[in-house]
């Protein structure tokens, strides 16, 4: 079963977030970085979590079994939608460097977590051979639980997907770098928000 169409979404909540801490750093003397970037992370940390990506695929999981000299086996396809998170309750203080010399701020992430997938049971379609044994005892119920079984490993499976996964981050990339950068702004700061993930530390920007 081929992979179908990905829907990609992007959500920008660190505008609006950022716009907030940034009301609290409008004033006539020289503004403190580091404070407006921890104020900035308090902010989006009351909202727990970022989703900046989110796909949607269909899988196909088949079980079989054979009983009697009879055998049956059940396909079932459906649609599954799943989210890319940041925790922001994993990032501490400390993740955030602020370089004066280079008018950087770096902040550093967690991976980005993979939701529980959602199934869309209202799209799942199934096709089964073997009618026979299934009308005998629980065949049916049997391969039912097991399909079932399989289904998320299949979802998480296309989830993890190399190329899934760099989107993700990317997208988380570019909403946590709005998140930081607006209230800087605000409050007349000229400065970068680089923005790389734990695994990150140490290669090239």
């Amino acid at each position: 079963m081929k992979r179908a169409v990905l829907i990609l979404v992007t959500l920008a909540l660190g505008l609006a977030i950022g716009g907030i801490a940034a009301l609290n750093w409008r004033t006539d003397s020289a503004p403190n970085i580091t404070s407006i970037a921890q104020s900035s992370l308090q902010a989006v940390q009351a909202q727990n979590r970022l989703t900046a990506f989110a796909a949607r695929f269909t899988v196909a999981v088949t079980s079989a079994t054979q009983r009697l000299g009879l055998s049956a086996r059940k396909t079932i396809i459906v649609p599954g939608l799943v989210r890319y998170e940041l925790d922001w309750a994993k990032v501490q203080a400390s993740d955030l460097v602020w370089d004066a010399a280079t008018k950087r701020l770096t902040v550093t992430l967690p991976p980005v977590e993979i939701s529980e997938p959602a199934v869309d049971l209202a799209q799942l379609q199934e096709y089964e051979d073997g009618k026979l044994l299934m009308a005998l005892g629980n065949a049916e119920t049997a391969l039912d639980a097991a399909n079932r079984a399989k289904l998320r490993a299949a979802l998480m499976k296309e989830a993890q997907a190399p190329t899934l996964m760099k989107l993700a981050r990317d997208a988380t990339r570019a909403a946590v770098e709005r998140t930081f950068e607006l209230p800087l702004n605000a409050a007349g700061v000229d400065a970068d928000v680089v923005v790389r993930f734990r695994d990150e530390a140490g290669q090239a920007m």
